[in-house]
């Protein structure tokens, strides 16, 4: 004598509820990723996770020269009279985010939105007064006295 244990649609939602379980406990495997940072120019945008991030909390000091001496990843072509648009995650601009040129602050306040523009022209001239090609930078995720996160960009000057 078989006895049957479950209906055909009860063991269908039986093996739903596994299905969705099991992809659950796989997720909570994974780490977190990090907020994102994007550039826009024009029609064409770049996005990237940190270099470093600690999860919200500060970056150990010691790590921190070596986090904004990273190279950048992401590369975007712009032409001096382009306007670049910076976009960053809402938990970023919570604490506020300042924008670092080959490895040193540009700006003095962490600024506490989401969203701003800067025309390219700002980005092309070195501290020597010389043009360059291209330039390194960088947002940094800040509440004023500690960094909490460093996304890299690669500006390209357009020929």
């Amino acid at each position: 004598m078989t006895v049957a244990f479950f209906s055909g649609s009860r063991r269908r939602a039986a093996v739903a509820l596994g299905a969705v379980s099991a992809g659950l406990l796989v997720l909570s495997a994974c780490d977190k990723p990090t907020p994102l940072a994007t550039l826009t120019v024009g029609t064409d945008s770049v996005h990237t996770e940190a270099a470093c991030y600690n999860d919200g909390d500060a970056i150990k000091e010691s790590q921190i020269q070596q986090c904004l001496n990273k190279k950048a990843e992401k590369t975007i072509t712009v032409s001096a009279d382009d306007k670049i648009r910076f976009g960053v995650d809402p938990e970023i601009a919570d604490n506020g985010w300042t924008i670092f040129l080959g490895g040193q602050q540009a700006e003095p306040e962490p600024y506490k939105k989401t969203y701003r523009t800067i025309p390219a022209s700002a980005f092309f001239s070195s501290q020597t007064g010389e043009a360059t090609d291209k330039t390194q930078v960088t947002i940094v995720e800040n509440t004023g006295k500690k960094l909490t996160g460093i996304w890299h960009f690669q500006l390209k000057k357009d020929s």
